[in-house]
């Protein structure tokens, strides 16, 4: 959020800083999920397990919701167009390697680097808000936030690479991809006016002690629970859905993987629409337009699939279920935006911390949600099982945050109530 104290960026500085953002994270964002094309390829050279796959794949994204929170506060002390760069780097560097690595062990390690790719997440979130006023803000991290796309970049592309001139071939392009936005980005973007304004007062930069204060606020892991389910959530569905398809409904594989890219596309663009809605009506009125939504959605999605060995007397059909999952979908990328427009809002000045541990936890959701997905199925032997728990994660949410809300218009300054509420 931009204080009195601050330089106020130009509007040139301001677009070209969210763009180049934008587009830095969508190039992260694919590089940070190209075990999900590239792991298949790896596990049938190697010999992998169906757990050492699952790992494999799963590496990138535990690292990169975990350095989320150092990332973060690195960006408050350092600037955000200095580590942000540097993230890109070395993750670059980490997918190139990849290219080089011959045993599990070295994917492993090298998916560890790969990972710091999903970590810029909370690099740009602190970047970018600073250039922009507190009205505009949802809208301009609801834009950076479509960087998601690059899920379904990697998926629509990466296959293609792949055919073509093998696996290491898709680590070496991308880590290309992201050598050449890191330069880009360098070149052509300017300090963001917080880091600027902490730069000409030294006296006023925080100790460890003081970014992370915010932390101890019970409101703090409210966000990061609505963030767990609409981010890691959403991330989850889109993992699990090719298997869901051809298990309960039985899809072609083909068929199930185009579904679930179509699901990730409009789902990440939406949330750009998410960020200015969260403007207009208020992210309060947005999260419980979300969470209503998704309690109904993940009820009716939790019957049984129709298919010719159900018999139960109530189920779901393709049809349907295909639409109500974007129904749901949509209104979960409305919830990631506004999750978002919070932040700046309640914690201007500690943005990289809260920032990074909110994303922290929804990077965590989209790494433990599939395997408690696998789990439920196995133990009750339903497909739709996954969906009674994403039904008690919005339940829980939406009884915690009425509950909180009604507590807070008691005591909350009324510049600060119109800046999240309805």
């Amino acid at each position: 959020m931009i204080e009195p104290n601050q330089a106020l960026p130009s509007p040139q500085d301001s677009n070209r800083a969210l763009w180049l953002s934008t587009g830095a994270f969508t190039i992260c964002f694919a590089v940070w999920t190209i075990f999900s094309i590239i792991g298949i390829r790896i596990k049938q050279e190697l010999g992998l397990t169906e757990s050492e796959f699952g790992l494999l794949v799963g590496t990138p994204i535990l690292t990169g919701s975990i350095v989320r929170v150092v990332l973060g506060i690195w960006t408050s002390r350092y600037g955000g167009r200095l580590v942000y760069t540097l993230t890109m780097l070395l993750a670059a560097l980490a997918t190139f390697l990849l290219s080089f690595a011959h045993t599990y062990p070295q994917m492993l390690l090298a998916g560890l680097g790969v990972g710091l790719a999903g970590g810029s997440f909370a690099v740009g979130v602190a970047y970018v808000s600073p250039f922009f006023a507190a009205e505009k803000q949802g809208t301009a991290l609801g834009i950076f936030g479509a960087g998601n796309v690059g899920a379904a970049v990697t998926k629509f592309l990466a296959p293609f690479v792949l055919i073509a001139w093998g696996w290491q071939s898709v680590a070496q392009i991308w880590a290309l991809g992201l050598v050449l936005m890191a330069a880009a980005f360098w070149f052509s973007t300017t300090d963001d006016p917080a880091f600027l304004a902490r730069k000409g007062n030294p006296g006023a930069s925080k100790s460890l002690l003081e970014e992370f204060a915010p932390l101890k606020n019970a409101q703090v892991w409210r966000f990061s629970l609505y963030y767990f389910f609409s981010f890691g959530g959403f991330v989850a569905l889109s993992l699990w859905l090719p298997r869901y398809l051809v298990g309960a409904y039985g899809f072609e594989l083909a068929t199930a993987g185009m579904i679930a890219a179509a699901y990730s596309i409009p789902g990440s663009i939406f949330r750009a629409y998410g960020g200015a809605l969260s403007d207009r009506k208020g992210a309060r009125s947005v999260m419980y337009a979300v969470f209503v939504v998704s309690a109904i959605a993940t009820l009716i999605l939790a019957l049984p699939a129709a298919s010719a060995q159900s018999h139960f007397p109530v189920t779901i059909a393709p049809l349907a279920f295909i639409v109500i999952i974007f129904v749901l979908g949509f209104f979960m990328s409305l919830g990631k935006a506004a999750v978002y427009k919070h932040i700046p809002a309640y914690y201007p000045e500690n943005v990289g911390s809260v920032g990074g541990v909110v994303g922290m936890m929804g990077g965590l959701g989209g790494f433990i949600l599939p395997i408690a997905f696998g789990y439920l199925k196995d133990v009750t032997g339903l497909w739709s099982s996954c969906f009674l728990l994403l039904f008690a994660l919005v339940v829980v949410s939406l009884v915690w945050m009425h509950f909180s809300i009604r507590s807070l218009q008691r005591s909350e300054p009324a510049t600060l109530t119109s800046a999240v509420a309805s």
